[in-house]
């Protein structure tokens, strides 16, 4: 399997009630099921910050302006279409004040459009009963990172 790097953002959203919007992609190589944040691969010349808010808007048709400034690095380490993407990316978190916002497909390209499965907001304590694995593993660090103040620090490490 090839391994490849890939300089990426990604955005975890989150709707009034502390929600998670998660995008459930299927693997256009094996099939496979895979939720994860929106975002994806930092243009040359972008900043993370950019990218991030760029992702956000082509993947779901939010707002861009609802993604803050702060980001955390995350490992991955993430299969995809017959190869293995290693490397760190950078999370930010965006806060909506609306419960659920709607996401839209508009942005997306082909390829993606055929991908995405379903847009879904999960209660942050509900991840661990996905029926398909979510990347990465360790929101909840990410989320306790981003956000310190959030219903989840309790359970960060748990």
């Amino acid at each position: 399997m090839d391994t490849t790097h890939r300089p990426a953002a990604r955005v975890i959203c989150l709707d009034a009630a502390d929600r998670l919007l998660l995008l459930r992609w299927r693997d256009p190589f094996d099939g496979a099921m895979l939720w994860e944040p929106p975002g994806g691969g930092i243009e040359p010349g972008e900043t993370p910050l950019a990218a991030a808010r760029r992702e956000l808007v082509e993947e779901t048709g939010l707002d861009a302006a609802c993604v803050l400034e702060r980001a955390v690095l995350v490992d991955r380490d993430v299969r995809w279409n017959g190869k293995r993407y290693i490397g760190t990316e950078h999370f930010f978190v965006a806060r909506f004040a609306d419960e659920q916002p709607s996401p839209v497909r508009t942005g997306l390209l082909p390829d993606e459009q055929a991908a995405l499965d379903t847009y879904a907001w999960i209660g942050w304590s509900d991840l661990g009963s996905l029926p398909d694995p979510f990347e990465p593993p360790q929101m909840l660090t990410v989320l306790g990172a981003l956000v310190p103040d959030g219903p989840w620090c309790d359970r960060v490490g748990a």
